[in-house]
C-alpha cells in the first residue's frame, strides 16, 4: 500500500542516506537483502539491491532484490464501532482503508509511525496498542506492512493531511468492516488475515500479539 505522496529524490544522482536504524519484527520466515548488499539505484520509493551469491557449484552469481520503506496499517476501536477512512487521492480515487502510511527513517520504530499516521488521518490518539501481524507481500521486495490494533482512544486535534490527501472519518459496526474486509474493498482486504480469524469486536480487541523474529535493519529514508 503506497498512499503518501512520493518523497523528492533523484535517482542515483542522491547522496548516501544516512545511517539510521531500527530494530524491528518481522516474520520468522522473512527474506531479508545481505549486509553485503550495494544500493545500485536509489528510485524515489524503491531501491535497488545487488550481491554476489554463491552458487551449489562453486560459482557466483549477482542476485538483486528491492528494498522500500515498511507500511504500518492501523485498525482502531471507538466507542465499540471500528473506524476507518474514505481516502481520496489524485492518482487513485477515493478509497475505503484502515488509517496508516509509511515509516519514515527517523522514527524509533513501527509503532511510533503507527501512532503519527493515525493522529495526522483521524484526529485521535489511543491509549492501548497490539502489533496483531506483520506480512512481507513478494519476497523479492524487503517491504513489511505492520498490523496494529489501537483501543481506549479520544479525539485530541484536526486532521493534518497531506497535499495530496482529502480523508473523511467512516465509523463501521464490525460486522460492516468484516464484510469490507473479506470483499477487499478499498484497501481493507489487507487485513484479511486478521479478520478471517475473529467473529467480534472482542475477539479483536483480544486477538493475540504477532510473534516474529527481531532484526535490525538500515533505514533508508
Amino acid at each position: 500500500m503506497t498512499r503518501k505522496k512520493p518523497k523528492k529524490s533523484s535517482p542515483d544522482q542522491s547522496p548516501a542516506p544516512k545511517n539510521l536504524r531500527m530494530k524491528k519484527i518481522v516474520p520468522k520466515d522473512a527474506v531479508l537483502i545481505p549486509d553485503n548488499a550495494k544500493c545500485v539505484f536509489r528510485g524515489q520509493i524503491y531501491d535497488v539491491y545487488q550481491w554476489p551469491q554463491k552458487m551449489f557449484d562453486g560459482s557466483e552469481q549477482a542476485f538483486e532484490m528491492l528494498k522500500r520503506p515498511d507500511t504500518v496499517i492501523v485498525i482502531p476501536i471507538v466507542n465499540d464501532k471500528i473506524l476507518t477512512i474514505e481516502d481520496e487521492q489524485p492518482h487513485s480515487g477515493m478509497k475505503l482503508s484502515f488509517p496508516g502510511g509509511r515509516v519514515d527513517a527517523h522514527e524509533a520504530d513501527t509503532l511510533s509511525a503507527a501512532k503519527r499516521e493515525v493522529k495526522e488521518e483521524t484526529g485521535y490518539e489511543f491509549d492501548n496498542w497490539k502489533l496483531v501481524n506483520v506480512t512481507q507481500p513478494h519476497t523479492k521486495l524487503e517491504w513489511f506492512i505492520y498490523f496494529y490494533v489501537a483501543s481506549d482512544g479520544k479525539k485530541t486535534t484536526e486532521l493534518h493531511l497531506d497535499a495530496g490527501e482529502r480523508i473523511l472519518l467512516k465509523e463501521l459496526t464490525f460486522e460492516e468492516a468484516k464484510n469490507f474486509v473479506v470483499t477487499k474493498l478499498g484497501y481493507l482486504g489487507e487485513s484479511k488475515d486478521i479478520f478471517d480469524n475473529v467473529g467480534s469486536l472482542q475477539e479483536l480487541s483480544t486477538f493475540p500479539e504477532f510473534q516474529g523474529k527481531q532484526v535490525d535493519r538500515k533505514m533508508l529514508r
